[in-house]
């Protein structure tokens, strides 16, 4: 590429020795466009040497006819999801431990925790009476509610979670059936069949991703080499939530709201996050005056929600209800600040101890309060900016307030902040040390549920774990909203680069309704921005 990127490539008929396939001016492919981190991200030039080095200055990029970018970041996220399913592989293992040696899981010796290969999926096979090939929400079974009375108890999943685990238990008791086909214990094929689907998930997230990043393309290699997705991709069903609430961003960013909310309520009834992204598209949109394109995805999105949760709720209104029914009645999280503090200060909580089935009504309503502040918070910074914030800038900064006010923090909940962190703040070494943070706290979680009794850690280490994790997140949320105020130390926006994933809101003045307050209206930048023109950002 010439040094001039306005320059055209194809040379004079009288100029010898050069002829190119094709024009390369202004094809927006150029090595002066296109973020390349072996240039400008210190860490990535140095591990670049593995493979000669970063690219350089008169390269041609974009040209590969098969290797672009974006194969090799989906081929980075099936390595690594490769090595989550053998991080997972040792619980999977069957041996002669039932009577007259049948066959079943060998999790002897608590095999779970030690080898840290827990995941949710391969206990609720049994536990979600899947393996009685039972159809989720209209199967209910009765267990001890430990109060000496029993209590019938259904699918604790949303509704596409659930109706995906059924799926998966179809496939698996299809396999089962064929006599020529590898056999396995039919929850060892389900866990598989789970994995298969979670992993396809999982690349579009990354191929999602990948799109709205734009020029940064090579950001969403992150997401897919995020240490999390080795320990937590086939923890539980969190890629389906996270491949829906990324393709709803790329079909908002593709000026196409009504895909875009429909993909957000599909997200929505996999679990309740990608519902919430709604709310940072409407304060920007309000910043704009683009309501009625938000008021579209809205209404969608309701009526995605609503078109695969009513089925349910009105064949099977009780297995439809168990999931807010154990939500509401669940008490702090292991993960949870609050739980935290009670492990340190042996407090007992806001509702004290409560008898089982109690819902604790103080935590909720302290947990709803502190996250409708963070909301609150959040729209005062959209509006109040200098320049309007991105729009995964906010997504970020509400799920991230969301986890960290709940009073439930699963740890494969983690996998939710990945790609929005990735798109909202590209800063490779400090995302790369949360992300390495965050996939650790799985090891003293792994040995606290073993036991002091049994070799385990005491709480305090798993619960320390947290406090640091946290703390990792708060900092980045801490970032995001400097560069919020001072928007030229933003690195995505570039020349005349405003928002990727805004859609409607790329480029977009703003157009503030006349009824806000000038208290709610943009401020002075903090500091002038820097000319990104004058050299490519760096990562």
């Amino acid at each position: 590429m010439a040094d001039n990127p306005d320059a055209h490539a194809v040379r004079d008929a009288g100029e010898t020795g050069f002829v190119s396939p094709a024009p390369l001016a202004k094809d927006r492919r150029s090595a002066d466009w296109r973020d390349l981190p072996g240039r400008t991200d210190p860490l990535t030039a140095d591990l670049s040497g593995v493979i000669g080095g970063p690219v350089g200055r008169h390269a041609v990029v974009g040209r590969s006819r098969f290797f672009t970018p974006m194969r090799a970041i989906l081929l980075l996220a099936i390595v690594f999801l490769a090595l989550g399913w053998f991080a997972k592989a040792p619980c999977i293992q069957q041996a002669p431990v039932g009577e007259n040696g049948a066959l079943g899981l060998d999790w002897s010796g608590s095999r779970q925790y030690v080898a840290m290969c827990y995941s949710d999926t391969v206990p609720l096979y049994g536990a979600e009476r899947l393996n009685e090939g039972a159809f989720p929400y209209k199967k209910w079974w009765e267990e001890d509610a430990g109060n000496g009375r029993l209590q019938r108890r259904y699918m604790e999943y949303p509704v596409i979670s659930g109706l995906y685990q059924y799926g998966a238990m179809t496939i698996a008791k299809s396999w089962d059936a064929v006599h020529w086909l590898p056999g396995a214990l039919q929850v060892a094929i389900y866990f598989n069949v789970v994995a298969l689907g979670l992993a396809l998930a999982w690349l579009v997230t990354v191929w999602a991703s990948a799109l709205l990043a734009g020029r940064r393309v090579w950001d969403a290699a992150l997401i897919a080499g995020s240490p999390l997705v080795i320990v937590h991709a086939f923890t539980n069903f969190d890629p389906l939530a996270t491949a829906f609430a990324a393709g709803g961003l790329l079909a908002w960013s593709r000026k196409r709201p009504v895909l875009a909310g429909i993909l957000l309520g599909l997200g929505g009834a996999a679990k309740l996050y990608p519902l919430l992204l709604l709310g940072p598209l409407l304060v920007l949109c309000l910043r704009t005056g683009r309501v009625r394109e938000w008021s579209v995805t809205a209404l969608t999105g309701i009526g995605a929600w609503l078109a695969v949760n009513l089925p349910i709720a009105l064949l099977f209104p009780r297995g439809w209800a168990e999931f807010f029914r154990l939500n509401s009645e669940r008490g702090a999280d292991p993960d949870s600040v609050y739980n935290v503090i009670s492990s340190f200060t042996g407090w007992t909580g806001f509702d004290g101890i409560l008898s089982a089935g109690e819902a604790p009504t103080v935590l909720n309503a302290v947990s709803f309060l502190l996250f409708a502040l963070v909301c609150v918070g959040i729209g005062y910074i959209a509006l109040t900016a200098p320049r309007r914030p991105r729009l995964t800038q906010l997504c970020f900064l509400l799920v991230a307030g969301f986890l960290l006010t709940n009073k439930v923090w699963s740890p494969q909940y983690s996998l939710w902040l990945v790609p929005l962190a990735v798109l909202a703040f590209p800063h490779r070494r400090i995302l790369l040390a949360w992300m390495t943070i965050d996939a650790l706290v799985w090891v003293p979680r792994m040995f606290y549920y073993l036991g002091v009794s049994n070799k385990g850690l005491p709480e305090q280490w798993f619960t320390a774990a947290v406090v640091v994790r946290d703390i990792a997140v708060v900092v980045i949320c801490a970032l995001i909203i400097r560069q919020i105020y001072r928007p030229g130390e933003d690195l995505v926006r570039y020349g005349f680069i405003d928002d990727p994933a805004g859609g409607v809101l790329d480029q977009a003045p703003d157009a503030q309704p006349r009824w806000l307050p000038a208290w709610l209206r943009p401020r002075p930048p903090v500091e002038a921005a820097p000319a990104h023109s004058v050299s490519p950002s760096t990562g």
